[in-house]
């Protein structure tokens, strides 16, 4: 079936404001094929790891396809038909991108990941603090006497590149701290002072699903004139996210977490931020004038593209975002806030069993981290796994958190759009038969 001809996911468009029924469940999970396998001697497949990467419904696995077979060419840089419609989709999936995160189409960078999207920024920041970039860019120069703000509760694509930067201009790192539960602790704002520079903090934890104070965060940061970057790679892919409501200067967030392709992923900067930004990467695609001893650089998004770009990724990417776009992103949050509810509430049934983060379903979403008393969380992975049930373990990319909450490492289940009650009661038996099989009760 081409990709014009196909309806839209489950017949929701223009529907908000509610959980999916179980028809429209059932639809949803028709739309992604690996969600029919069997695993582990013939069992149905539980896929609770969304939070490490998302499954992709078969719209998307076309769309990629239906590039390479049709319209394949390099962007923004040929005159046959073919480049011309190339181009046309790659910016076209700019435009739903931006639409689906409430930004305008030129403030929308592609990377090929999150992590990639925070790198740039910190190295254009380091290259502002080298006396790169015109005039506009002397408000990203750091030096000594100069703060940047994170919280204990990032993971480390949002705190290493901010380590490295400080080491490279001699700026120094702070950060707020997290309550017990691990939510970020309004009562360490304070932290955020006229030094700061930056305060770069994530929306949704990937340990502890909690959503952060964006707006308190925002506040202090204006007080003082600091820029604020927001890691959304949890929250797109779960919640209504409007990123100019939010009043943010950046923000990144990837595909692969949110329906699409792996190697592509987003920066979001406000037009007149991106327009003071010196380039990270540099060489074709994103100059102006080349001459053999200096070079002008594009405007951006172009200036931040450099090389040749991941097109194919960004037309599957557009079909993730209006395959969440169709069946309405209330919906999706209504429908997780069902299933994060019903998973904190099974967990709670299981003895030895203790939650990374607040147990209430309030201004949380699905993804959640547990330790089970007397087993490794690696252990506790692969009984789930013969189960067939799939679930993350290890630190998650977060250590200071976890060594905030008094756990080296846990087990993490996170759903997604597709997850069903069903997943999670399957989840919570095999799960309730962890101390059984390796410490006995």
């Amino acid at each position: 079936m081409s990709l014009e001809q196909r309806e839209s996911p489950a017949g929701l468009a223009g529907q908000t404001h509610r959980a999916l029924t179980a028809t429209e469940l059932a639809a949803v999970r028709a739309d992604f094929p690996l969600l029919t396998r069997t695993v582990r001697d013939g069992k149905p497949l539980i896929y609770l790891d969304s939070a490490a990467t998302s499954q992709k419904p078969e719209c998307v696995i076309d769309a990629e396809q239906d590039f390479y077979l049709r319209r394949n060419a390099a962007v923004h840089r040929g005159a046959h038909a073919l480049a011309e419609e190339a181009t046309e989709a790659y910016e076209q999936a700019r435009a739903a991108v931006a639409t689906l995160v409430g930004a305008d189409t030129d403030e929308i960078v592609w990377t090929k990941n999150a992590t990639e999207g925070i790198n740039l920024l910190a190295y254009a920041f380091s290259n502002a603090s080298l006396g790169r970039g015109q005039a506009a860019a002397e408000r990203y120069r750091l030096g000594p006497g100069d703060e940047i703000v994170v919280t204990e509760a990032e993971h480390h694509a949002n705190l290493v590149p901010w380590q490295e930067l400080c080491a490279r201009t001699g700026a120094t790192l702070r950060w707020l701290g997290v309550t017990d539960e691990g939510r970020i602790d309004l009562d360490t704002l304070d932290v955020i002072t006229e030094r700061t520079r930056v305060v770069a903090f994530t929306h949704v934890s990937n340990v502890t699903g909690a959503i952060s104070p964006v707006r308190d965060i925002v506040a202090a940061a204006r007080a003082y004139g600091a820029l604020v970057v927001l890691d959304a790679c949890q929250s797109v892919p779960h919640l209504p996210v409007d990123l100019h409501g939010l009043g943010v200067d950046f923000a990144v967030f990837s595909g692969h977490k949110m329906l699409g392709p792996t190697g592509i992923g987003a920066l979001y900067g406000r037009r007149e931020l991106l327009e003071a930004l010196p380039p990270f990467g540099t060489g074709g695609s994103m100059v102006e004038v080349v001459t053999m001893t200096e070079t002008t650089f594009a405007a951006p998004p172009q200036r931040f593209e450099a090389g040749t770009q991941m097109v194919a990724q960004t037309v599957g990417l557009h079909a993730a975002a209006d395959y969440l776009s169709e069946l309405g992103m209330d919906a999706v949050a209504a429908h997780e806030a069902e299933l994060t509810a019903h998973l904190l509430s099974g967990i709670a049934q299981v003895d030895g069993v203790q939650v990374l983060g607040p147990t209430d379903p309030v201004e949380r979403v699905g993804v959640v981290a547990f330790t089970v008393e007397g087993v490794h969380p690696h252990d506790v992975g692969q009984l789930l796994d013969d189960a067939g049930v799939a679930v993350r373990v290890g630190h998650h990319c977060a250590q200071p958190l976890h060594r905030r909450l008094g756990a080296p490492s846990s087990a993490r289940a996170s759903v997604g759009v597709h997850t069903t009650t069903g997943d999670l009661d399957t989840f919570c038996d095999a799960l309730g038969r962890v101390r059984d099989f390796f410490v006995g009760r």
